[in-house]
């Protein structure tokens, strides 16, 4: 498992060709994330946010046949068209690997401790969490338990 978060600009095509040379993958899935039309800043708490990333996917890992996995994620300046985000997850079913990667993205957008500020014509402004994120996070709790 490989869990970084930095400044600088990743390969997402070697992250997945690392995760693909073991014979026993059958699937790797991925996703990129790139930054939409407008500039900003991402800070977070070195040490905190990988620390949570890390039970991010020991979870998914828990919940799936997950056989390795790699998360990177950017913080600093980023303009429009930058890769923010790469999660890929390897398994040895499709399945597998595209539930586990969708709910690694989902979880880093709802607990993974990130700042975002937006960069506007007017000045810079913090961004709010989104209803959709903790939504689409909340698909991902069990059912609760029927009593009685």
């Amino acid at each position: 498992m490989k869990v970084s978060v930095q400044r600088e600009d990743f390969d997402a095509g070697m992250e997945i060709r690392t995760l693909s040379r073991d014979p026993r993958v059958g699937a790797v899935a991925s996703f990129v994330g790139v930054v939409r039309e407008i500039a900003m800043t991402l800070e977070h708490y070195a040490g905190m946010t990988e620390r949570e990333i890390t039970k991010i996917v020991e979870e998914a890992s828990k919940r799936w046949k997950v056989m390795d996995a790699t998360v990177i994620h950017r913080y600093g300046e980023l303009k429009p068209i930058d890769q923010i985000v790469l999660v890929v997850v390897a398994s040895a079913h499709r399945g597998d690997a595209f539930a586990a990667c969708e709910f690694i993205m989902d979880y880093l957008k709802t607990r993974a401790p990130f700042w975002k500020k937006e960069h506007r014509s007017g000045g810079g402004q913090w961004v709010e969490a989104k209803v959709s994120d903790d939504e689409a996070a909340q698909r991902w709790q069990p059912a609760p338990k029927k009593t009685g």
